[in-house]
């Protein structure tokens, strides 16, 4: 449907043949359509400080940066709302940010689900709040039924925070009816959007919204925080600098406006400006021809994998609408090994491990109490070898039907038990397979260049 930066590149595989690298690992980043990369090397040249320069090149790069915030507030259906967009870093950030502005107590009450992603789950534990968690069923999905009762369970909660599709699985609660049903009890709902917004209409209801250039094909380091005016006018801000104030002395600081006081420091314009290319450019493509290819992808990866034999798909049962995502495991073979396989023997790039969610990928793969604590005295121990997991492919704008067969054929291979093309070792210290042998890229020296794939 689309072609991204870096489709063509090869990369050496252990039998000495180069190979068209296939990315399947979108729901954690992607590329950059190349309308963004074009637009971030039109405004490098233009390049400056924001908001605080009479020069021209001020001038330009400010004028570019709040076209970024106007677009991101009207990619959200924000229009005709007192509403602002506070430009961050990423999704996390972003939830950090609205935790702390929200001013909760020990004694306030989150609800929030089990299916999220660390992000909108560690700030509210962080802050000591009281939290009531949506449980899931073993497909890992959840009911408007089962929001109502936790919302209802006990003193009314001042935030709602939820996905709007998760990470690990690609399924989508349904958004509309839920926050419907919070407002109608008075509850305001924060939407983490991250993994929804580069693939459905986000859901304009929503009172706070979050997401990430990183997942939406502007990998440049930005990220959107949306929400009522009001609740940023009083108090002080997230973070505390330059640009977010109109008058300081040793003694008194007047802060200024938002968002412009939610933003101290100076920002990531380059980061905002290719957010906003990459929005111009979902929009051109159309959200009806982006879903068309979502479900054409979706259907494929999951009817080709769930034929299989020995492979286990978690989540939604088949006929259930998801993103282009699937979480598996193969019978026999660790996660951590089936993804270096398909790295070092195919060329393909996949995500294991438990996606920054583990609660959810716990009741996924069905772990008891018991073998839980053991992988926690592995771990007391340094020893990450056994540590649970599955492997996650995830699909693009890019991706297409022949990347699906390519990707299932090799998966069929490592199930069958065909025998590896080299031999693998585990590292005890991250979980991860490794090659034996010295040959570049493979070699030992290689195994510094990063942490556990597993690692979330």
């Amino acid at each position: 449907m689309a072609r991204l930066v870096g489709d063509e590149l090869e990369v050496p595989c252990v039998d000495g043949t180069d190979r068209t690298y296939l990315s399947l690992d979108s729901a954690a980043s992607t590329p950059a359509l190349p309308r963004v990369a074009e637009r971030v090397q039109e405004i490098l040249p233009w390049y400056s400080s924001v908001h605080r320069g009479a020069g021209y090149k001020s001038q330009i790069s400010t004028t570019a940066y709040e076209e970024a915030r106007e677009a991101a507030l009207a990619f959200a259906g924000r229009g005709g709302r007192d509403d602002v967009a506070v430009i961050c870093r990423n999704t996390t950030e972003a939830i950090n940010h609205l935790a702390y502005r929200l001013r909760l107590s020990v004694a306030d009450v989150v609800v929030t689900t089990v299916a999220e992603h660390h992000a909108n789950l560690l700030p509210w534990s962080r802050l000591g709040v009281t939290r009531r968690y949506v449980e899931v069923d073993e497909h890992g999905m959840f009911g408007v039924s089962d929001v109502i009762a936790s919302i209802d369970g006990g003193p009314r909660p001042k935030l709602l925070a939820i996905t709007a599709a998760t990470n690990v699985t690609g399924w989508m609660p349904p958004m509309t009816e839920i926050i419907d049903a919070a407002h109608v009890r008075g509850v305001p709902v924060l939407v983490d959007a991250a993994q929804l917004a580069p693939h459905r209409r986000l859901p304009a209801d929503a009172d706070f919204m979050a997401w990430s250039g990183h997942k939406m094909y502007a990998p440049f380091g930005a990220g959107i925080l949306i929400g009522p005016r009001s609740a940023f006018c009083e108090g002080d801000p997230f973070l505390a600098g330059g640009g977010a104030v109109d008058l300081v002395d040793l003694d008194e600081v007047v802060w200024t406006d938002p968002p412009e006081r939610e933003e101290a420091g100076s920002p990531n314009v380059v980061g905002a400006v290719a957010l906003h290319a990459a929005i111009d450019a979902l929009g051109d493509l159309g959200w009806d021809a982006i879903t068309e290819h979502e479900l054409s992808i979706a259907e494929r990866l999951r009817e080709g994998i769930l034929q299989i034999p020995g492979v286990r798909v978690l989540g939604p049962p088949p006929d259930t609408e998801t993103l282009a995502i699937v979480a598996f495991t193969v019978e026999g073979v660790p996660h951590a090994l089936v993804a270096a396989r398909l790295s070092a023997e195919f060329a393909i790039g996949v995500r294991h491990g438990c996606f920054c969610a583990h609660p959810y990928l716990v009741r996924l793969l069905g772990l008891s109490a018991a073998e839980m604590a053991r992988y926690h005295d592995d771990l007391r121990r340094g020893d990450k070898r056994r540590i649970p997991g599955a492997v996650r492919a995830s699909a693009s704008l890019a991706t297409t039907t022949e990347d699906i067969d390519r990707f299932l054929q090799a998966v069929r291979a490592i199930s069958s038990g065909e025998p590896a093309a080299v031999q693998y070792h585990q590292d005890p210290r991250t979980g991860d397979y490794w090659l034996d042998g010295e040959s570049a890229p493979w070699s030992t020296g290689d195994r510094s260049l990063g942490a556990s794939c597993a690692r979330g």
